[in-house]
């Protein structure tokens, strides 16, 4: 864990297994419970200890359905969860979808909703999230795709809102595929300034203060609000729900 003090960390998606898997029993075989799992019990010593909170994502058992989630805990005991709710590839093949809702947590004064990975290319849950008056998005992935840490630039403007993308590096081969993580862990702020970056290809530990005030002004300009001046009643498709 980083040695740097800080009130929020967050770590990768599947941090403690691994991404790439052969199948679902191999899955299912590394999977853990949420409240009792040996990964949450150590996070949450560990913020119990240093008075900190932490996001990081697990593989999670619930019954016989396995979820790629991302949890919270807090130096208080408790414990909030976020199951991926847009899979990426293969990870349709080996766990279930969550069906939301999408969440805003309390962390100390901040306002912290929680997305996965491939999330990010999916505009509506960012926006879910800062109309439910998130200040942060702690984004918890494992990023191949060139192009993702610069999405977060325009996530971060469009919302006013802080975003924490944490991603792994290296590589893993399994089945036959090899999978190369882009690292480039970054903050951005709500003005879509970078605020830190992590190395692309080394282990790196980054930190920032934020203003939560920045975060919670939805003003472009004096006479421009970004939730206040939306057209809702133009956006027809998007009220019409996904297409098959």
């Amino acid at each position: 864990m980083n040695r740097k003090r800080a009130d929020l960390y967050v770590l990768p998606e599947l941090f403690n297994t691994g991404y790439s898997f052969k199948d679902k029993s191999e899955v299912r075989g590394l999977a853990e419970s949420v409240s009792k799992g040996e990964t949450t019990q150590a996070l949450m010593e560990y913020a119990r200890t240093r008075g900190t909170s932490i996001v990081a994502g697990i593989a999670e058992c619930a019954g016989k359905k396995i979820y790629n989630t991302a949890i919270l805990v807090k130096p208080n005991g408790e414990i909030e969860k976020y199951r991926k709710t847009h899979l990426f590839l293969f990870e349709k093949l080996l766990f279930e979808s969550g069906r939301g809702p999408y969440q805003v947590h309390r962390v100390g004064e901040a306002r912290v909703g929680m997305l996965i990975c491939f999330d990010w290319i999916f505009p509506e849950p960012f926006r879910e999230l800062a109309l439910k008056g998130a200040d942060i998005i702690a984004h918890p992935s494992n990023l191949v795709l060139p192009y993702c840490q610069d999405a977060m630039v325009t996530r971060a403007l469009e919302n006013r809102l802080f975003i924490v993308l944490a991603n792994r590096v290296g590589s893993e081969k399994r089945r036959g595929e090899r999978l190369t993580f882009t690292g480039g862990s970054e903050i951005v702020s709500p003005r879509g300034k970078i605020l830190a970056k992590a190395l692309d290809k080394e282990e790196t530990s980054i930190t920032t203060k934020i203003s939560l005030r920045e975060a919670r002004d939805k003003k472009v300009t004096l006479l421009n609000h970004i939730f206040r001046d939306r057209r809702t009643d133009l956006y027809t498709e998007l009220k019409k729900g996904r297409k098959r």
